[in-house]
This record gives C-alpha cells, sequence and structure tokens, in this order.
C-alpha cells in the first residue's frame, strides 16, 4: 500500500490520532528490540557503514549506499559489498545476489538493482549472518541498506538520511505517522545526519549538536539527461513517486502522462500494458526507475527506458574524513 496522506501533514488530523496507541506500541516495540540487543552485536573483522533512516521509505538512502560501496572500493581500495535484508523477497538467505540468475522475487528489488549496477551485493534477514559470510567470502568493508533499527551488527559509522522536504512528516510513530522511532531518540544515536536535497522542513534545527550533518542532492543521471525534450509516459512504484516525476520535468522531458505504485508494487503484466499502450498511442517513451525495472516482467521491461540518478555530496571532503575516521575505528 501507499503511504497514507496524513502521514505528512501537519499533526495528521483525526486518523493520526486514532491510531496514535499503535503507534506508541510500535515504538516500544523497537526501542525494547535495541535495548534488548546492546552487548549482543556482532563485530566483524571488517568496517561496517549503516545507511538508515527514520522513516518508513522515500527518504533516499539507497542511493547513497551505493555512492558510499562504489566511494569505498574506488578511493580505499576495499572490497566493500552492500548487505541488505532483501526486502520483497523470500529468500532469507545468506546469499549473494546473482543479477542474472535472480529475480526480485527471490531477493528483493533494491538489492538486484544495485547488483545489476555492478555492485557485489548480499541479503540476509539475519544481518549478523550476511556480514559473516561477506567476510567469509572477502568482503573488506560492508555498506548496510538500511538496519538503523536492527541492532544485530556493531556499526562503526550510522548515517540517518533525511529528506529536506518532507523531514520527519506528521511526527508521529507508524501506523499513526511514518516514524521508525522517535525523532531525538533516533537523531541522538546517529553518526551522522545526511540531509537529502534543500531543507525546507528545517531537518538540520532538530539534529544535536554533537552529530555531523552533511548535505546531499539526488542529480539525473546520463539516461535521465538523454530524454530531455522527449514526450514520456512515467511511472514509479517507490516511496515517493512524485520526486521521479519532477525529475522529469526538472530536466525537460514533456511529461504526458504519470502513474504512481505503492513502494516495491509487484508489477504484474496488467499492471505495465496499459502504461505501454498509452505511451505508444501519444508517440511517447514509457520511463521507470531501476528499483522499478528490477520488479518488471522480462518481456516489458526491454520496452521500458530506465532512468538513472547519483548522489552529489555539497562536501565530499567532510564526508571523506567521516569513513576515514571510521575505518581508523574499525581497526
Amino acid at each position: 500500500m501507499r503511504a497514507p496522506e496524513f502521514w505528512w501533514t501537519a499533526e495528521g488530523g483525526l486518523p493520526a490520532r486514532l491510531l496514535e496507541p499503535a503507534g506508541l506500541a510500535y515504538g516500544w516495540a523497537t526501542a525494547r528490540r535495541l535495548a534488548r540487543g546492546r552487548g549482543r552485536a556482532v563485530r566483524l573483522p571488517v568496517l561496517v557503514v549503516c545507511v538508515g533512516n527514520l522513516v518508513a521509505g522515500g527518504a533516499g538512502k539507497t542511493p547513497v549506499v551505493a555512492d558510499l560501496t562504489r566511494r569505498l572500493r574506488r578511493d580505499r581500495g576495499l572490497d566493500a559489498v552492500v548487505l541488505s535484508r532483501g526486502h520483497g523477497g523470500r529468500a532469507r538467505g545468506p546469499l549473494r545476489v546473482d543479477p542474472h540468475g535472480h529475480d526480485a522475487a527471490t531477493v528483493g528489488d533494491e538489492p538486484l538493482m544495485l547488483a545489476r549496477d555492478g555492485l557485489p551485493v548480499w541479503i540476509a534477514r539475519d544481518r549478523a549472518a550476511g556480514g559473516r559470510a561477506a567476510v567469509a567470502a572477502g568482503a573488506g568493508a560492508v555498506v548496510m541498506d538500511d538496519g538503523f533499527q536492527n541492532p544485530a551488527l556493531v556499526q562503526d559509522l550510522s548515517l540517518v538520511v533525511v529528506d529536506g522536504a518532507r523531514g520527519f512528516g506528521n511526527g508521529r510513530l507508524i501506523p499513526a505517522g511514518p516514524l521508525r522511532e522517535p525523532v531525538p531518540v533516533g537523531l541522538g544515536r546517529a553518526g551522522a545526519v545526511v540531509i537529502m536535497g534543500r531543507d525546507t522542513a528545517r531537518v538540520a534545527r532538530r539534529v544535536p549538536a554533537h552529530v555531523p550533518t552533511l548535505g546531499a542532492r539526488l542529480v539525473p543521471g546520463p539516461r535521465v539527461r538523454r530524454l530531455a525534450g522527449q514526450p514520456v509516459v512515467a511511472f514509479a512504484g517507490i516511496g515517493d513517486p512524485d520526486k521521479v516525476f519532477r525529475m522529469l520535468h526538472d530536466v525537460g522531458c514533456r511529461v504526458l502522462a504519470t502513474h504512481p505504485f505503492a513502494d516495491h508494487h509487484p508489477y504484474q503484466g496488467a499492471d505495465i500494458q496499459p502504461i505501454l499502450d498509452e505511451a505508444f498511442a501519444l508517440g511517447a517513451a514509457p520511463v521507470t526507475t531501476a528499483k522499478d525495472a528490477a520488479r518488471l516482467p522480462p518481456d516489458q521491461r526491454q520496452q521500458v527506458d530506465v532512468i538513472d540518478v547519483a548522489v552529489a555530496w555539497d562536501d565530499p571532503a567532510a564526508l571523506a574524513r567521516l569513513l576515514g575516521r571510521a575505518l581508523a575505528a574499525a581497526g
């Protein structure tokens, strides 16, 4: 299902108030899990970086995961791998993702997307077992995609990614709002906060003084820029589909129609064929994200233009210093 609109409105209105008791129970369960995990977390003999968030989806953490993994491999010479839970996939792992032999139903859409983009990716419901398996296979660093609320592994650096426009929504816990845990608790535990895009929600004001903040933004990749000036019909099933549609507008695409789906929506042929037919009738290119493409039936994936994004950091040197300190701490 798509995130309800009241998650992103001030206070959330009556639905949020009615769901507040369930949200408090959710927060209690998260706090209990974290407390029970303290002292039991496994320390791997390599650097462990966690990229997570405080809200349910849509903050931009997976592009940050890809960027950090590439930086560690390119700039630090480490055989860095991605470790994911494999959300949406049926495999429990530990398992290394094969971009040619696996599908999204087995390993999840985000792990498959990252693997198809050339990164080594492991999935495991048990993050400690997944980390051990990756290290045994030669990993020199582990970048966790999500897992900030998972205490299974000792994290040498934890980055909390926050959308600068959406912030923390109505400030309530799931299901009353989008939060996985209270903002002061989560931000106080972070190693650094990444504010994605313009900080119109004033996220920086809520970050404790001892926690560094990094500015970043998602920028169109070459496959998006090649579509400038062309008519397109866009569809997306991510945390915030409107981000994709706005980006296409911003690069100069003629966006003739948009079709938002829920995050991780399991596409069927009947979902996509009407969109392909609409694009053909309008003389437009059907376009979607790499994450969505990972969930498309193979024959339909070949008919869709897949767009890409990259992370641009406001201060790459500050990020490099953080990673350097984390490496030193990891030994």
